[in-house]
């Protein structure tokens, strides 16, 4: 029988091979199913935050999109603006908006898995065929830098508890002979280029078994678990806060529907909604899986393919100390889940455990699918089934999640983001056509460790454009995910 990575590798020839599949993407819908995350009592106190009222005619930067990568680019221009690296307006604060078409943080931050988890020095040599060694090391090292920077932030404001932040490892089981020989050599030839590993345990299957309840072997990392939304939550509030010379506003319920050129001589695009239109001298583009609506030129297997993902949260049927800590992943990386940590007076209760994958058995994987207000029977069905076969006696057997639901995660032909200024190819004066436009988005299922940093780098580029000085590459971020390098 196929393995799941097989059966994906011909779903992405049809997805990524195919030049008519080039439609732009759609705005989210409007009923999106209930995320744990968005939808628990209490979590989401922005959801609606600048929906009515006076809209805002002007700005310096427009943000589109509220989830990690969009706040994250507000954050790191209000800390710019802290350290004095944009030159202070005579009569006013520097003005970023925010704009979402939904609640606030309702897209794919907000429906994802929960987990914080570099890849370590999983696929090195996969990154090593594409970009060569220093870029390999630089592509999983992002990861690295992108957590331990998230991690850094929450731990120095006093955020862990309020962000759910915990720090158990992670495990990844190796279903087949091949991922495990594939695990080995990405190690190995990580290890001879001289990237730094502590950490990593193999175990063999008798040890998995002994320690987890599990028949796979498998290897143990490092990696966290947080409540994403929780967490741009916070960082959106101390960015507002950050500078007395920083003003950060949000306006959600409230789609871009289009870019032009602005008609006032000191901006350069407008950005058009239901409620108005905003003028602006940079945009940064933070929709991720949508961003061809906005930017049809990425439509398609050269840009971003939209592609619906599925999580729920269930309970495991034995006490929380029969049950490992640890978040996972499995199944050729297709699996992911984790407990939840036990909420004041849930201590005694079974642990609830976030469950995401399960597109290896929808035959088009889900791609091109942008519609998160339905779940697919195919996916749900696999993920109902996955732990118990995975961990025999600790799950029910076809049992029913306390909830389920969907997010539009952004693929790319490569599996690796487009961050920095708006490119068409197409076009010859290349750059110039979208002057003053950025854009951070094609995570591939990656978003949670990546999104944070390549929102930063961002961010800096516009820092460079109003203060008119040179960016330049940080050492940590790989050059081929770069607009102006990628293929």
């Amino acid at each position: 029988m196929p393995t799941s990575a097989v059966l994906q590798l011909n779903a992405s020839k049809v997805a990524f091979e195919d030049p008519s599949r080039t439609r732009p993407s759609s705005l989210p819908v409007p009923d999106p199913t209930r995320s744990f995350w968005i939808d628990s009592p209490g979590a989401n106190p922005l959801a609606g935050e600048g929906s009515d009222g006076a809209f805002t005619a002007d700005a310096d930067v427009c943000v589109i999109g509220s989830g990690i990568t969009g706040v994250s680019a507000a954050y790191h221009l209000s800390l710019a603006v802290e350290r004095g690296d944009i030159p202070r307006l005579a009569d006013r604060p520097l003005r970023v908006v925010i704009l979402e078409a939904r609640d606030f943080c309702s897209g794919a931050t907000g429906r994802n898995g929960g987990h914080l988890t570099p890849m370590v020095f999983l696929d090195f040599c996969a990154y090593q065929s594409k970009y060569g060694t220093e870029q390999a090391i630089r592509s999983l090292g992002l990861e690295n830098h992108n957590a331990a920077e998230m991690v850094k932030l929450i731990r120095s404001e006093g955020w862990t508890e309020a962000v759910d932040l915990v720090e158990n490892g992670h495990t990844t089981l190796f279903f087949t002979p091949s991922e495990f020989t594939g695990a080995k050599a990405d190690f190995a030839a990580a290890q001879k280029a001289g990237m730094i590993l502590p950490g990593v345990r193999w175990l063999t299957k008798e040890e998995t078994y002994a320690k987890y309840g599990s028949e796979y072997p498998s290897v143990e990392l490092g990696g966290f678990n947080l409540w994403p939304l929780k967490f741009v939550t916070q960082m959106y509030q101390l960015a507002k806060a950050k500078a007395d010379n920083f003003e950060l506003i949000l306006h959600t319920r409230t789609p871009a529907t289009s870019i032009s050129r602005s008609a006032s001589p000191s901006r350069r695009w407008a950005i058009h909604t239901h409620r108005g239109v905003l003028d602006c001298s940079h945009v940064i583009h933070a929709t991720n899986a949508y961003a061809s609506h906005l930017l049809p030129h990425m439509a398609g297997p050269t840009g971003i393919v939209p592609t619906r993902g599925q999580v729920m949260a269930l309970r495991a049927s034995v006490p929380r100390d029969e049950l490992f800590k640890c978040s996972w992943d499995g199944n050729e990386g297709f699996e992911y889940w984790f407990p939840r940590p036990a909420a004041v007076g849930d201590e005694a209760k079974s642990p609830l455990i976030i469950l995401g994958g399960g597109r290896e058995d929808d035959p088009d994987f889900e791609y091109y699918q942008a519609d998160d207000s339905a779940v697919n029977p195919i996916v749900g069905r696999s993920l109902r089934r996955f732990l118990p076969g995975v961990f025999p006696g600790k799950f029910e057997k076809d049992g029913e999640p306390e909830l389920e639901w969907t997010g539009i995660m952004a693929f790319t032909k490569l599996k690796d983001p487009f961050v920095g200024p708006v490119v068409d190819r197409s076009e010859l004066a290349v750059g110039e056509k979208f002057k003053g436009q950025y854009i951070s988005a094609g995570y591939s299922g990656h978003g949670m460790p990546r999104a944070f940093s390549c929102a930063a780098i961002v961010a800096g580029m516009v820092v460079a454009d109003i203060s008119g000085s040179r960016w330049e590459v940080p050492e940590w971020f790989p050059e081929a995910f770069l607009t102006t390098t990628s293929a």
